[in-house]
């Protein structure tokens, strides 16, 4: 053999070696190592829909409760305060002591398993699944509002059942964890509360849903019994109310990702709402309702798409997403539990009035606003960046 030969034996050698070298650093899509999230895509798109349904019978039916707060006020000779217990405990027991039946087996594991379909669009695809409690909103005060005149109280609850079933099939069957399942560890992460961002954080939505869900709640009775509006009216107020909330949790959410992140904007977003139910103190016309119903109602739609979306930036590992969201969803459901009939009781300490009620619901707002500060400071200090 040549030198010649040699050298060009030597310079094919040296290409495969290069060749195989930078292949073993690209990984290669595995069923242990599936890859970076894909962004979009059909199956991505998919699990949106799928989480949207999700939504559609978790905290769309939870939003929808106003409609029969109504009901039992009108129907049962009851205070306000003792029926909110109701819907509240109804809240409660879906989100935080059942977490492992109902709505709790399927909101956090379908959340978790949508976030590790996204990076970049994260928050635009939980804003668009979370507006499955906007339209859950819409689809539940209706069918409640007419069934109850036609069927009576049981079998109303009977078809909202049927309803659910229907809507939750699809998820049953299509949804597809992309990551390997591991190896499950405690329910709480303990070590997470060591962490001032996450602890800021959890308390902020505590404060945030003490109060948000008063105007859920007590929106349809206030302009019944303070203003005179007939029930038709107030149920339309209900439904204008969550209606709104389809764009309010896609919008913010998209300016989220694509402009400011979504912690960025959910501060000012709180204290928007916060200024907003102190402002209803002086509504006294059933005109200056309808306003009100659909600032708040977007402002507020907003607040609760941008939870989760905001929850899954501090989760370190993506795998402990859903852990670390149903903390926090436990710890909210007890502002749930005592928001609404504490408010209820305010109202009627008050004496029907409902100034004492939304005091209390704007400053616990106003709280939480200030919590979320501290939480994004203690994740990226005080200077601007996107997260």
């Amino acid at each position: 053999m040549d030198d010649h030969e040699k050298q060009t034996q030597d310079a094919q050698f040296s290409n495969t070696s290069t060749d195989n070298e930078s292949n073993s650093q690209t990984p290669t899509p595995t069923l242990t190592n599936p890859g970076p999230p894909p962004d979009g895509g059909f199956t991505a798109w998919l699990h949106v829909f799928l989480t949207h349904l999700v939504f559609f019978n978790s905290w769309g039916f939870a939003n929808s409760y106003g409609i029969f707060q109504e009901y039992y006020t009108v129907s049962l000779a009851q205070s306000s305060s003792s029926i909110a217990w109701i819907g509240s405990v109804q809240v409660f027991l879906a989100h935080a002591v059942c977490v492992g039946l109902g709505n709790g087996l399927s909101f956090c594991p379908a959340l978790s398993v949508l976030s590790t379909y996204f990076k970049n669009n994260r928050a635009l695809a939980v804003g668009i699944a979370a507006a499955g409690g906007a339209s859950g909103g819409l689809v539940y005060p209706a069918a409640v509002h007419v069934l109850l005149g036609k069927v009576g109280f049981a079998w109303t609850l009977r078809i909202v059942g049927f309803i659910m079933l229907a809507a939750h099939v699809p998820s049953i069957f299509l949804f597809k964890p992309r990551l390997p399942p591991y190896k499950a560890g405690a329910l709480v992460e303990w070590a997470a509360f060591k962490e001032p961002a996450y602890t800021f954080f959890t308390m902020g939505m505590f404060f945030n849903y003490w109060g948000l869900y008063f105007a859920f709640f007590y929106l349809g009775t206030f302009a019944r019994d303070r203003l005179g509006a007939t029930t038709e009216t107030s149920v339309n107020l209900l439904m204008i109310l969550n209606g709104i909330g389809i764009i309010g949790r896609i919008i913010p959410n998209l300016i989220g990702d694509r402009i400011t992140g979504p912690f960025n904007i959910l501060i000012p977003f709180s204290f928007a709402a916060c200024i907003l139910v102190y402002c209803w103190a002086a509504v006294d016309s059933i005109s200056g309702m309808y306003p009100f119903a659909i600032i708040y109602g977007f402002v507020a739609a907003a607040l609760q798409a941008l939870l989760p979306a905001t929850a899954t930036i501090l989760a370190t590992d993506p795998k402990k997403t859903g852990v670390r969201l149903g903390m926090i969803l436990s710890v909210v459901s007890f502002a749930c539990l005592t928001g609404p009939p504490i408010s209820g009781a305010l109202i009627q300490a008050g004496g029907g009035n409902y100034l004492y009620a939304q005091i209390f619901a704007g400053t616990s707002i106003a709280l939480s606003g200030l919590c979320l500060v501290a939480s994004r400071v203690s994740k990226s200090g005080w200077s601007w960046v996107k997260v």
